[in-house]
């Protein structure tokens, strides 16, 4: 049974939004499998961990019905090392698929698209949040940098996502540092806070669009839904209890600093360098009107770095991991940033000038 004939990247590009999640080896094989669906004149793609499901398709010509699974990346890699321009075809047959373009042949085993296990959808009453891709995409491209990964605190490998009146809250942390962004609402809803999983965060940061098309976000206790474009992403939310965030980003820093963040983000590079490898610290000597960057390492290398800065108060000489720094400056695209300090043993506050929509707050460590 013919499930397509057409262009290439007409089913390639469907195939690449399901295919990111796919494990490459999973306790489960059928889960190392895309589901496709001929329904008439609809092509449906449907990959799943479990834990996040996505779905998407195309119009194909026809009346049949078919499903089964497929190997989603032995797919995607044929069709990738097929000519741009290529005529492909897809043919259900005998328990087999066979892939042809040109004169080019393969022949792929299928499992039944009956064991293929699917989430249901979430029971209960969903929160249903509309903004636009690029406004989500910008949002957690503020923060998602300090989502924790495989820590044993679960709830820290995630994004918390918190919707109150016309205003969208997100927040991640590691322990070490913490983000925090929000972005304003067209419309105004009831206070929602759920934690979505790390993977979820890098999927949709991956597939969502810098444009205006819109975002549909629907929230229920257990479940966030996604639809944008042709794609439905399904994920399952972190059950847990999120550390307090108002309360680590610091109130009361008397030392600010206004730094060119492509000044301080290349002398920090150049500081990285000689760093200790395995505590990448850097020290943030301020006196009157400089900064001073320093780093060492074991083999008693040192990099210095100075920078002209409007301050003229106390010294301060402060240890932070530079790999921390460099998230920061690397995520924000503003001319300026704003650092504020307290003392060695207080963490810094990074913010962006006129704008309270963004914090970044970074533990100090000893050097």
């Amino acid at each position: 049974m013919l499930l397509y004939k057409g262009p290439r990247d007409q089913i390639l590009t469907p195939l690449q939004s399901v295919c990111g999640i796919v494990e490459k080896r999973h306790t489960l094989p059928i889960l190392s499998n895309v589901l496709i669906e001929k329904n008439g004149e609809r092509l449906t793609l449907l990959a799943t961990d479990i834990e996040i499901q996505i779905t998407t398709g195309t119009q194909v010509s026809g009346t049949e019905k078919a499903a089964m699974t497929v190997a989603a990346r032995k797919l995607q890699d044929i069709l990738r090392s097929l000519p741009e321009s290529a005529e492909v075809s897809l043919t259900l047959d005998d328990k087999r698929l066979q892939v042809k373009a040109g004169k080019s042949r393969f022949n792929l085993q299928t499992l039944p698209a009956e064991d293929f296990p699917r989430m249901s959808n979430a029971d209960g009453q969903a929160a249903k949040i509309k903004m636009t891709q690029r406004q989500f995409k910008h949002l957690i491209a503020l923060v998602q940098y300090s989502m924790a990964q495989q820590d044993i605190r679960y709830y820290l490998n995630g994004l918390l996502l918190i919707v109150n009146g016309q205003e969208m809250r997100v927040v991640a942390t590691d322990g070490h540092r913490l983000a925090f962004a929000s972005e304003g609402l067209a419309e105004s809803y009831g206070r929602t806070e759920v934690i979505v999983p790390r993977k979820t965060i890098l999927e949709l940061s991956r597939q969502l669009a810098d444009n205006d098309e819109p975002l549909e976000i629907d929230l229920t206790a257990t479940q966030a839904q996604f639809r944008f474009g042709d794609i439905e992403l399904v994920s399952k939310l972190i059950d847990g209890k999120f550390p307090d965030y108002e309360r680590v980003i610091p109130q009361q820093h008397s030392k600010v600093l206004q730094l060119r963040r492509d000044q301080l983000l290349q002398s920090l590079l150049r500081a990285a360098i000689l760093t200790n490898e395995k505590f990448r610290g850097v020290r943030l000597v301020l006196g009157d009107g400089s900064l001073k960057i320093i780093s060492t390492n074991a083999e008693q290398e040192e990099a210095q770095e100075e920078i002209e800065v409007d301050y003229h108060g106390e010294a301060l000489d402060v240890g932070f991991n530079v790999t921390y720094l460099l998230d920061v400056l690397n995520n924000v695209a503003t001319e300026f940033i704003h650092c504020k300090l307290a003392d060695a043993s207080s963490s810094a506050l990074f913010v962006l000038p006129d704008n309270d929509r963004f914090k970044y707050v970074v533990m100090p460590m000893r050097i």
